[in-house]
């Protein structure tokens, strides 16, 4: 049996001054009795035994009355865990400082409440214990062993912090740490979202006892920008721009009349007014126009209190002031593509006959148009192949005067495998992919009866499962026409006829324009409009050439980030680990020059201000031992015992029952009489 301390030297006292005095009174009363010799003669043998029995009893009921009433006020318990070690015990805590410890309750907000807790549970343990802290930020200082003063100066600085962890990485944090000869004490001070304690069953360390502190905050709604993207295939300077921004309700009741507002380049761009139904997501699309080439910098905010932290989302984008593309042409097939191109000024358009193709070149291109070539080589198959896997976009059209034998090597060498005959049967096109993103915003209306391109002459592709290949235009028979097939990093699409107006109408064909159009603009790779805090470990950039000394910086005010890079086919890759903490927008700097920008941020995890009850955590800890502490609950060194039991009800229970057995002798028993 085990006691608190302080108090229990007291409490032996306690115990044992009515012992002494009630025997002080025993033996007072033999003398009483003994004095009285004539007296207690004239009774009856069996009046004088009975007499002796009872008082004896009462005695005895008083004196463990007694004893029971103190050892209640000791605390005694059972328990299973090893005594506390002279080399003391390790103490861990852990403070829960996302951004929904925002919240406040009677106590002020959470944050500040379990920083208060953490401080009282410290105080219990002895002046040999070590502590350690732990906190999201799963920070290098807090993972070493301190003393009480030390522990209390870290748990001053803890502030709110955007990282996100679960319930899991933290106890999988608390293990990490051996604790040796020591008793090991877990305390976990949090408010249990859903999203922080999850579903699965927790694994846990069978020789350490979890010990779960809830802290409530009130009942809050909430809204919060949820996402945005874009619908534009490409930014261009002065056209307009469509972004699509999610607001999501995460409260149980409707939210009316939340405003949303885009910023671009601290500039405001666009207003809207949204109503959201509870538990909900509303999309909205916001349109703009007459933006300058370069880096933009972007922010939708909206206005919901009191929960602010998920109240804007920053993201940035380039407006590319032209769009780069190569024509790899035979003879004089590619006037159509001149034609179209070249009205534009966007488009910056170059020509490469075929007998002068410089393979050196390709990387600068964001498109590459193949028309009419009469000997494409194995040479040129391999180029492409890898300037597809950088990210490239080829178009090829086909010459059909040409063997089917030699374009038919040279789209196996391009990584397609399919066999090629020419076929002269003249039919129309029969299906067009209207839900394709190519032309998805091509018809306001569609009609009844599209007219479709006509073919004289064409080339039947086969060898290739259709799952492998996106048909944007199919043929009778589900042949192919124009297809899509994606090629690593980079795509093809195939033509199945030439731009010869001998062998179809499709160059002069109404859809032939936005066909082109759309391929060249969603040939531009375009970074993601934003990453997450904690979970994007690198970030994409276009391909990057650097000297072997040479660095790259990420620069956001006066933080400044060296990522570690790596040049991979297509673009380079630089991987930042958990280097950027705080929300905002970093530049990326090759010397003094800027190649990108990049927005961090948090996670929408915390703002589901659901949280888990009492069975939740129960069910997820399973077997594993552990003790759950609501709000203004016992915080003393007993709720971390290892399987203790607690004995003080136990003992006012046997206090009260040999009182009551000391009033049943007084009552019932037969007294002595005179």
């Amino acid at each position: 049996m085990n006691f608190l301390y302080p108090g229990f030297l007291f409490s032996l006292l306690a115990v044992a001054i009515p012992i002494l005095i009630h025997l002080f009174n025993f033996r007072k009363f033999k003398k009483i009795y003994f004095s009285n010799v004539a007296f207690l003669k004239a009774v009856t043998v069996q009046h004088s035994s009975r007499e002796k029995l009872r008082n004896l009893l009462i005695l005895a009921c008083r004196i463990l009355a007694v004893i029971f009433l103190v050892l209640a006020f000791a605390r005694p318990y059972w328990s299973s865990g090893t005594a506390v070690l002279e080399s003391g015990s390790l103490v861990q805590i852990y403070i829960d400082n996302s951004y929904s410890m925002e919240a406040v309750n009677k106590e002020g907000s959470l944050l500040d409440e379990a920083k208060r807790k953490a401080k009282e549970i410290a105080k219990q343990f002895q002046l040999n214990d070590k502590f350690e802290l732990l906190t999201n930020d799963f920070e290098g200082r807090h993972q070493r062993l301190v003393n009480l003063e030390e522990l209390t100066n870290l748990i001053d600085e803890v502030k709110i912090s955007p990282a996100e962890r679960n319930l899991q990485q933290v106890i999988n944090r608390l293990n990490n740490t051996a604790a040796g000869k020591r008793n090991q004490y877990n305390y976990i001070l949090s408010d249990f979202q859903q999203q922080f304690a999850g579903k699965s069953v927790i694994q846990t360390n069978s020789k350490h006892t979890i010990n779960l502190v809830r802290l409530n905050a009130n009942t809050i709604p909430n809204v919060a920008v949820d996402s945005v993207w874009s619908l534009s295939p490409a930014h261009k300077p002065g056209d307009q721009e469509k972004f699509v921004v999610q607001l999501r309700n995460y409260s149980a009741n409707a939210s009316s009349g939340i405003p949303v507002k885009l910023t671009i380049n601290n500039q405001q761009r666009a207003l809207a007014t949204l109503n959201i139904p509870a538990g909900k997501s509303v999309r909205d699309t916001l349109s703009f126009s007459g933006l300058s080439a370069g880096w933009q910098k972007a922010k939708i905010s909206i206005k919901d209190f009191p929960v602010t932290f998920d109240d804007e989302l920053t993201f940035t984008f380039k407006v590319s002031s032209e769009l780069k593309i190569l024509q790899l042409t035979g003879e004089s097939s590619g006037k159509y593509i001149n034609a179209l191109f070249g009205a534009d000024p966007y488009f910056k358009l170059s020509s490469m006959p075929e007998p002068a193709i410089t393979y050196a070149d390709f990387h600068q291109y964001n498109l590459i148009v193949l028309s009419g070539l009469k000997t494409p080589s194995s040479g040129l198959a391999q180029e492409l192949k890898t300037y597809m896997k950088n990210g490239g976009t080829v178009v090829i059209f086909p010459d059909l005067d040409v063997n089917p034998v030699i374009y038919s090597s040279f789209i196996q060498a391009l990584g397609i495998p399919q066999q090629i005959t020419l076929s002269k049967d003249t039919v129309n096109v029969s299906t067009i992919a209207l839900k394709n993103k190519v032309f998805n915003d091509v018809f306001e209306e569609i009609p009844a009866k599209l007219d479709l391109p006509k073919v004289n002459r064409h080339f039947i592709y086969s060898g290739i499962a259709k799952s492998g290949r996106e048909d944007l235009m199919g043929l009778p028979l589900n042949q192919p026409f124009f297809s899509k097939y994606r090629l690593a990093a980079g795509q093809l699409y195939l033509s199945a006829a030439s731009l010869n107006v001998k062998d179809s109408n499709l160059p002069q064909h109404p859809v032939f324009v936005p066909l082109l159009y759309k391929i060249a603009l969603t040939s531009i790779q375009e970074q993601p409009l934003y990453y997450t805090i904690g979970q994007s470990n690198y970030l994409s950039a276009a391909p990057v050439r650097m000297n072997p000394n040479q660095s790259l910086r990420l620069v956001s005010g006066k933080q400044e980030v060296i990522p570690e890079v790596r040049q991979v086919p297509g673009q380079t890759l630089l991987y930042i680990a958990d280097q950027i903490k705080a929300p905002g927008i970093f530049e990326l700097y090759k010397a003094d020059s800027l190649l990108s920008t990049y927005a961090f941020n948090q996670g929408l995890a915390e703002s589901d201000l659901h949280y888990a009850d009492d069975k939740a955590l129960e069910h997820i800890f399973g077997a594993n031992k552990v003790n759950m502490t609501k709000a203004g609950g016992d915080l003393s060194i007993k709720a971390v015992e290892n399987n203790h039991t607690e004995l003080w009800k136990l003992c006012l229970v046997l206090c009260a029952v040999f009182l009551a057995v000391e009033a049943l002798l007084i009552r019932f028993f037969n007294k002595l009489k005179t």
